[in-house]
C-alpha cells in the first residue's frame, strides 16, 4: 500500500498538470475563435468563387487553358498540411494514416512528390520513400500570405512546365469544434463546375482580352484555394486541442478525486489502527 506522502506527492503533480492543461485550454480557446471566424467569413467567397470561374471559362472558351489541361497522372505533388505541436487528440495521426494510404496507392501507377507543411508531417515522412521538395517546419502557423503565395506558385511552375501531372492537397478541414473532416481534394488541374448553358446568354465585351483575364483569375483563384486549405486547417487544430486539454483537465479531476478517496482510505486505516493499539494497551494495563 503507498505512503501517503507518495500519494499527496502525487496528488500535487497531477493538479500541476490540471493546471498545465486548464491554461492551455484557454489559450485554444482563444485563438480558435479568431481561426473560426476567418473560416467562416470567408467560406462563401471560397465556396462561390468556383462558379463565377467556370461561367467566366465559358464566356471566354477557354477551356484549353494550361490550368485546366487534364494529362495522365504519371507525377503527382501531394501537399500534406499537419501541425507543429502535439496534444491535439488524433487531429495529425488519423490525417498521417489516411495520407499515406491515399499516396500509396497513387504510388503503383504514378511517381509521388511531396511538400510538407508541419513538423508532424516532416517527421512522419522523412523516413519514408517519397522524395520531399518542400518542407515547412517552422513555425506553420505564422505563414504569411507570402509564404504561401510562393508555394502556390512553384506549384504552379511545376504543372505548366508538366513536372507533375496532378496537385492533391490532404488537410484537417474544420467541420465543428468535435471533429475536423480528414480531406484529400485535388488542387491541378482546376475542376470548375459545368452549368446549363442554356442561361448563358449575356456575353461581355473583354478588355484587355479574355486569355489576359483567365490568366490572372486562374492563378489567383488557386493562391486562394492554398490559403483555404491552410486557414481550415488551422481552425481545425485549435478545436481539437481544445478538445483535448478539456478532456484532460476532465480525467485529472477525476485521477484527483480517486486518489484522495485512496489518501483518505490509508488515513483512516491508520488512525484506526492507532486507535486499535492504544486500546489494547490501556486493556492490558487495566488488567495489570
Amino acid at each position: 500500500m503507498p505512503a501517503l506522502i507518495d500519494l499527496r506527492r502525487r496528488i500535487k503533480s497531477v493538479r500541476n498538470t490540471q493546471q498545465i492543461t486548464q491554461a492551455m485550454k484557454t489559450v485554444s480557446t482563444a485563438r480558435l475563435r479568431k481561426a473560426q471566424r476567418t473560416v467562416l467569413e470567408s467560406r462563401p467567397y471560397w465556396h462561390s468563387s468556383p462558379d463565377l470561374l467556370a461561367e467566366i471559362n465559358f464566356w471566354a472558351k477557354r477551356g484549353d487553358h494550361p490550368l485546366l489541361a487534364k494529362r495522365k497522372e504519371k507525377k503527382i505533388e501531394g501537399v500534406v498540411i499537419t501541425s507543429d505541436k502535439g496534444l491535439c487528440g488524433a487531429f495529425n495521426s488519423n490525417l498521417l494514416a489516411q495520407a499515406q494510404s491515399f499516396f500509396e496507392e497513387k504510388a503503383r501507377h504514378a511517381e509521388v512528390r511531396l511538400v510538407l507543411m508541419g513538423k508532424k508531417s516532416v517527421a512522419f515522412f522523412k523516413n519514408q520513400s517519397f522524395p520531399i521538395d518542400k518542407a515547412f517546419s517552422d513555425q506553420v502557423q505564422k505563414l504569411t500570405l507570402e509564404d504561401l503565395r510562393e508555394l502556390a506558385q512553384f506549384l504552379l511552375r511545376i504543372y505548366v512546365f508538366n513536372k507533375t501531372d496532378a496537385v492533391y492537397v490532404a488537410y484537417n478541414e474544420f467541420k465543428s469544434i468535435l471533429f475536423p473532416r480528414i480531406t484529400v481534394s485535388r488542387l491541378l488541374p482546376l475542376s470548375l463546375p459545368a452549368g446549363d448553358d442554356s442561361e448563358r446568354v449575356l456575353l461581355p465585351d473583354w478588355d484587355p482580352g479574355e486569355g489576359a483575364i483567365l490568366d490572372s483569375l486562374l492563378p489567383f483563384y488557386f493562391e486562394n484555394q492554398i490559403y483555404h486549405f491552410f486557414c481550415e486547417s488551422i481552425a481545425a487544430e485549435h478545436a481539437a486541442r481544445m478538445m483535448a486539454m478539456d478532456n484532460a483537465t476532465k480525467n485529472a479531476e477525476e485521477l484527483i478525486s480517486d486518489l484522495t478517496l485512496v489518501l483518505n482510505k490509508i488515513r483512516q486505516a491508520s488512525i484506526t489502527k492507532e486507535l486499535l493499539e492504544i486500546m489494547t494497551a490501556v486493556e492490558a494495563l487495566a488488567k495489570k
